[in-house]
């Protein structure tokens, strides 16, 4: 067998340096104490507010959303889905994600679905847009989803967030480290649980595919990130400007990957001030 160790298979990169291009974990010393902050401040949040977790939006294990409420009538809806590359990762543990906006006059829903390899990137796009369409025609009967809704996401779910821009019950979306150019990912050690084929690939990258309904957009990224990671944020901001879409591009100082995530749960935070632009904007 001939030694591929040297071969480029990505914008001058081999695979184990594309491996290392998409390793937030490896690059972010504390991840594990802040990944276990976020669960243990969530499973507070969930005990406190029991009422409305798990509610089915489709037939699978992880097709659940929990639901906060602001307590304020015709509140917007912050829809929430989260990261781990599409392979890892539960709804639960983000539940504090929402408290940044339930303080800023938001209902919160986090969103649910099916990891890879159980199901494909094609099917885990498609309950994703089931559980927002489900949040419309099932929301209002607790008490939710008859104001604005604004999508949101982080890392993988950040993706989620683009491919959802184009359907109708989305009115703004708020994307914090995402992938927008899927490739790259068919590509290196994500690809073990992804199976992504070329075409699968290229159909599921919002880069390519960008909505016709100009929905409003804030993209955001910590500036300590992994230079691929903030690449992908600024190339695809670009593609939307260039399009005529509706873009706004938020670089966060000094912000990793994961510590991004404070100026969300903060109800002082960039990324809470964020959504309550976006809403100013929709009038």
């Amino acid at each position: 067998m001939s030694d591929t160790s040297n071969t480029i298979v990505w914008r001058g990169m081999t695979r184990s340096q594309l491996d290392a291009a998409y390793d937030n974990t490896k690059a972010v010393p504390d991840v594990a104490q802040r990944r276990d902050g976020w669960i243990a401040h969530s499973a507070v949040m969930r005990k406190e507010n029991p009422g409305l977790l798990d509610l089915a939006y489709g037939p699978r294990e992880r097709n659940r959303i929990d639901v906060f409420r602001c307590g304020r009538e015709r509140a917007p809806l912050f829809a929430f889905i989260h990261g781990g590359y599409w392979q890892r990762n539960d709804k639960s543990m983000f539940a504090c994600m929402a408290e940044g906006p339930l303080a800023c006059g938001f209902d919160a829903a986090m969103i649910g679905y099916t990891l890879a390899p159980d199901a494909t990137l094609t099917e885990i796009v498609a309950e994703t847009h089931s559980a927002i369409r489900w949040l419309r025609r099932e929301g209002p009967r607790h008490g939710v989803g008859t104001g604005k809704l604004v999508v949101s996401g982080w890392s993988a779910g950040g993706h989620l967030t683009a491919m959802a821009l184009s359907l109708d019950e989305v009115d703004a979306g708020l994307a914090i480290s995402g992938i927008y150019d899927v490739e790259p990912c068919r590509l290196n050690n994500l690809n073990d649980k992804l199976r992504l084929s070329a075409a699968e690939a290229a159909s599921m990258c919002p880069v390519l595919h960008l909505p016709q309904r100009k929905t409003p957009l804030t993209v955001a990224f910590g500036t300590s990130e992994l230079p691929e990671l903030q690449r992908q944020s600024r190339d695809y901001h670009r593609a939307r400007q260039e399009a005529g879409l509706p873009s706004v591009l938020l670089p966060l100082d000094p912000h990793n990957h994961f510590s991004i995530m404070e100026e969300l749960t903060s109800p002082q935070g960039r990324l809470s001030g964020a959504l309550n632009d976006l809403i100013v904007a929709l009038g």
